[in-house]
């Protein structure tokens, strides 16, 4: 899904026992860490004019938008109360913002219970977050640098400079056994040694959202655990390395997430990220010609990963990497190969032949080969065709799925789950309901495009739930996105990336989430709303439901369009068909 980028073939000699044991995870080789302190934000580039703050003399609290991002240091707009609609089971969120014309020294927040009546909403279900700001480049002019609103930091205590806003994010998970009603509470910050209020009511509805193990949206947003290790500095596969993914990690199973990015050849997609994916099972010739394999790394990443609550499917990248260069050690010559193989001939077939036939069996022990998928992403036909091949002669009856860029009869029957750009539908509405029928996966996704919608830092929030209900209004699966933590150098501060924009490589960042990844498991809880609701309307709701998403199956989403107010009316539309 990104572009090529050249690589330079190589072969590494070293002894057989280093080589092994750093596919097992037992070399441990320590990573530079990332020495800068989470909670230091960079200077704005377009700082407002410091008339602005000439009207505001004291520190004040109000409700503004999770659709905007406010600047650092102008002066916005605020409401003084705030209703949340919410089914049982769901997760809402909030912003409040602070206005802070003086500096503050020591700043924090907390949620006191909500309450109806006798039943309380405990402040425990309510997450609290400081909405940091990152440097990132816009569109459509991305030499242009801003400083915009987009991670969410655990909130504890900070420093709050003079002339300057601070948002503060509120995601409140409501019990499934909750009884209905409207239940108030009030939001307090303390600021220095001053106190401010803001009441909050949550509307609580007698419908129910299944947990997020329990949702039909397909999720599949591609993680990266080389990421975390170089990040913080720890050996990889070590148990630093997992307890520090697990956050990470724990927070994708919330989001409702079903597949298992597992990398099965070293760089499937070259070396385009910060942090390339390497081999997860060790390939080695011995010196009579036969192969072995080492499954160590693969395993525990997939237990892992399953403890995580992350279960459903196993995406194994790939029978087609983009440089066509497989690696395997070589026992008589003790040295790593790295070898160019050509799909269609007999050097690309007797090298995957053995692996995908030992691969089988071993998926089979472990009780997972009716999850896992042989991934192949966007491959053009003339290798995918050959790659189908090996998978038929190994006779292990492996499912496929890939992100495709052409669609024919051949697709359909070979691959489980296909994807596809969300500005190009490959699928006409038939192809699609004969897919779906057969128990198989359609999803779409966003990648370096298009403009709008899309998930990078500089894109209006309401976009992120834009995508939930376009892929309602389609009939899709759900949605894939190919960079769920493949954070850069320096995501707490600067979210730029040389090749994309900023956010194209990364959702959530090292300590929590973002506005972005908020605002898509609004749209992802709004898709199953929808879903339920569909299976019991009839007649005219029915009718009026389906009306309503008709403007989300477009394609087109241009410069005018006003995503934040069609997801609003859309919302309140839902609402009234309870």
């Amino acid at each position: 899904m990104k572009k090529n980028i050249n690589l330079t073939l190589h072969t590494r000699c070293n002894t057989r026992t280093r080589y092994s044991a750093w596919l097992a995870g037992l070399f441990f080789v320590a990573l530079p860490a990332f020495a800068q302190p989470s909670d230091m934000e960079l200077a704005d580039p377009s700082p407002a004019p410091a008339e602005c703050w000439s009207q505001t003399t004291h520190t004040h609290l109000g409700w503004g938008s999770t659709d905007m991002r406010y600047k650092r240091n102008a002066v916005p707009q605020l409401s003084s109360s705030l209703t949340l609609n919410a089914w049982k089971g769901e997760r809402v969120s909030a912003q409040a913002v602070l206005v802070c014309p003086n500096a503050i020294d020591r700043m924090s927040f907390t949620v006191t219970d909500l309450t109806c009546g006798k039943q309380v909403i405990p402040a425990s279900q309510v997450k609290k977050y400081f909405v940091r700001y990152v440097l990132c480049d816009s569109l459509p002019d991305r030499s242009k640098e801003l400083l915009l609103a987009d991670r969410l930091q655990p909130a504890t205590e900070m420093t709050v400079p003079a002339s300057t806003v601070r948002p503060l994010w509120l995601d409140i998970k409501v019990p499934s056994d909750q009884a209905p009603g409207k239940y108030k509470g009030v939001v307090k910050v303390k600021c220095d040694n001053e106190e401010l209020e803001l009441p909050l009511t949550v509307q609580v509805s007698a419908r129910v959202l299944p947990p997020p193990s329990q949702w039909a949206f397909h999720l599949d947003l591609w993680q990266n655990p080389y990421s975390v290790a170089r990040f913080f500095g720890v050996p990889l596969w070590s148990k630093e390395h997992f307890d520090l993914m697990r956050p990470t990690m724990e927070l994708l199973a919330n989001a409702g997430e079903k597949v298992i990015t597992a990398s099965i050849i070293q760089h499937p997609w070259n070396s385009q990220t910060e942090d390339p994916f390497e081999s997860m099972i060790g390939k080695f010739k011995r010196i009579d010609g036969t192969w072995h394999y080492d499954y160590t790394v693969f395993d525990r990443w997939v237990e892992f990963m399953m403890d995580c609550g992350i279960k459903e499917q196993i995406d194994c990248y790939t029978l087609l990497p983009w440089h066509l260069t497989f690696e395997y050690f070589s026992e008589a010559e003790n040295c790593t190969h790295q070898v160019k193989l050509e799909p269609g001939t007999a050097a690309y077939e007797g090298y995957l032949l053995p692996f995908l036939k030992d691969f089988a069996a071993h998926l089979k022990q472990k009780g997972w080969f009716e999850k896992t998928c042989i991934a192949m992403d966007e491959r053009p036909k003339e290798l995918l065709e050959p790659a189908y091949a090996v998978l038929a002669k190994s006779g292990t009856g492996f499912k496929v799925e890939g992100a495709i860029n052409y669609f024919g009869p051949e697709v359909a029957e070979r691959m489980y789950d296909v994807s596809f750009a969300y500005e190009q539908p490959l699928l006409e509405p038939q192809q699609l309901a004969d897919h779906l029928a057969q128990n198989k996966r359609v999803t779409f996704y966003t990648c370096c495009g298009p403009d709008r919608p899309n998930t990078f830092v500089c894109s209006p929030p309401a976009e992120s739930t834009f995508l939930g209900w376009h892929a309602a209004a389609a009939g899709y699966s759900g949605y894939l996105r190919w960079a769920y933590n493949s954070w850069v150098k320096n995501p707490w501060q600067d979210a730029r990336f040389r090749s994309w924009l900023a956010g194209d490589c990364f959702l959530v960042y090292p300590d929590g989430s973002s506005i972005r990844m908020e605002r898509l498991v609004e749209g992802i809880q709004d898709y199953e709303k929808i879903r339920i609701l569909r299976s019991e309307l009839k007649g005219k709701k029915l009718e009026r439901l389906n009306s309503m998403l008709e403007p989300f199956a477009t394609c087109q989403v241009d410069a005018s369009a006003n995503v934040e107010e069609m997801v609003r009316q859309a919302k309140a539309t839902l609402r009234s068909l309870e």
